[in-house]
This record gives structure tokens, sequence and C-alpha cells, in this order.
């Protein structure tokens, strides 16, 4: 049997989809401080609970069920452009003008 249960798991979060997006980040990273832990690098934060567990993917389940992992969705409306993305509403015509397209 799996513990923490499902069901407390699906509590937590809205979707099956978020449980397993933020279990599987969170899960990487706990791998990523266990690798550092001897390198002095304390960017990463630790596991939060305290767990019996080897496994960071069980670990991850256990920090969310006790409510130690948040998670925010980002705005849909608010677009972020990429950096490479350029507007053409930006582009006047003495600028394309200049502009030479590659083959």
């Amino acid at each position: 049997m799996m513990k923490p249960p499902i069901e407390n798991l699906l509590a937590a979060v809205d979707s099956k989809f978020t449980l397993v997006t933020i279990s599987a980040r969170r899960a990487r990273q706990i791998n990523a401080y266990f690798s550092r832990l001897g390198d002095g690098i304390g960017s990463i934060v630790p596991p939060q609970v305290d767990s019996i567990s080897k496994k960071s993917l069980t670990v991850a389940f256990e920090e969310i069920a006790a409510g130690k992992i948040t998670y925010s969705r980002p705005d849909p409306n608010e677009v972020v452009p990429a950096d490479d993305e350029i507007d053409s509403a930006d582009v006047t015509e003495d600028e394309s003008a200049g502009m030479e397209l590659e083959d």
C-alpha cells in the first residue's frame, strides 16, 4: 500500500497532473540536493520532512501530504513573449529596411 495514500495527495492539489508535475520537480530537487551535499553548495532546499524512505519521489510525496510544498499557477491572461520573438509592431520601416534575410 502506498504511503501517503493517493487520496491524501490528490486532496492537496487540484488535479492528478499537477501532482505528477510538482512531485517530479521536487524529487529532482531532492536528488540534486543529495548529489551536491558534499560540495558545500546550499542553493537547493533540503527535504522538509523526516522520512525513512531513501527514494526521492516518496519523500516528495510525503512533503506534499504534509503541506510543506506549495505551488502557484501562472496567470493565463499574462503573456510573456520569448526573448527571441520580435513583435512586428516594434519594427519600424526604417529598421525593417536594414534587416537582411538569411537563406
